[in-house]
């Protein structure tokens, strides 16, 4: 079901002052930035190998990266993984008593489908499951 960590998604209060700590300290690069209205994000992708780091910035006092920044501050709000078929993975995870937090995949940054599952569930990890064409 799993093939990979798709990107680990963290919650910043500034984007153009985040990303300045992964481009000047860590040499990497921002592929693009886009805000994602359903969710109530500004989204930085920034390619580490196989993977990304996702910064998020909240472009709604009442988004849930706001309400997550106000209630623990800057840091990893949740881990993605990829799958092959959200419908499906979703329809398994329930099957093994996992609660979702959303039914039906949504549409998230970069054009993936996405869905979160409840952290309660999930060790208090807040985890995405992602699938990308």
């Amino acid at each position: 079901m799993i093939s990979k960590i798709d990107h680990i998604g963290v919650a910043v209060s500034n984007i153009d002052e985040a990303k300045k700590l992964y481009e000047e300290v860590f040499g990497l690069e921002v592929s693009g930035i886009e805000v994602v209205e359903e969710q109530k994000v500004k989204v930085a992708f920034i390619p580490t190998g196989n993977s990304k780091i996702e910064l998020l910035e909240s472009t709604d006092p009442e988004g849930p990266v706001a309400k997550y920044l106000a209630k623990r501050g800057e840091g990893i709000q949740h881990m993605a993984l990829r799958v092959t078929n959200i419908t499906e993975a979703l329809e398994e995870v329930k099957s093994k008593g996992i609660r979702v937090i959303d039914e039906k995949p949504r549409y998230g940054a970069g054009g993936a489908k996405i869905a979160f599952l409840h952290p309660k569930d999930t060790n208090g990890v807040l985890i995405e499951l992602c699938e990308r064409e």
